[in-house]
């Protein structure tokens, strides 16, 4: 299993929303290295999910539940869309300042490559950021 990062604007689209909806078609991601991490996504992956530009924490455990597709908001074929499903709400948000100050997540996709939408986590990062949230 692999584990992921992705970004989503609170007021566009919440965790609350998410959890309501109980699955969600990531699509409309026009950066090449943000698709190239949607294509290499395997069902049943997990993923964190992250609250951008309000909030700036990771809020919430995803999964996998369709891989990649072609994107249903555009034609072109280099798009790709994928579909998750929320697992479970953290117990405790784990904040950006929180990664940050945090040595151990110095190399994080979420610290190292901020402004990519769709990041690769590590084992070992994700199992950090988990025990921040005491998970």
């Amino acid at each position: 299993m692999a584990y992921w990062l992705i970004k989503s604007e609170p007021f566009k689209y919440s965790w609350e929303q998410f959890e309501k909806d109980k699955r969600a078609t990531w699509d409309g991601v026009r950066n090449y290295g943000a698709r190239n991490n949607l294509r290499d996504m395997k069902k049943g992956d997990q993923v964190f999910f992250y609250h951008s530009n309000e909030g700036l924490e990771i809020v919430g455990i995803a999964k996998v539940v369709k891989e990649a597709f072609q994107d249903p908001t555009t034609e072109n074929p280099a798009w790709l869309a994928v579909e998750f499903a929320p697992l479970k709400k953290l117990k405790k948000p784990v904040t950006l300042a929180q990664m940050k100050a945090d040595p151990a997540l110095a190399q994080m996709s979420l610290i190292r490559l901020s402004r990519l939408s769709v990041g690769a986590i590590t084992e070992p990062e994700w199992n950090h950021v988990l025990g921040l949230a005491g998970s």
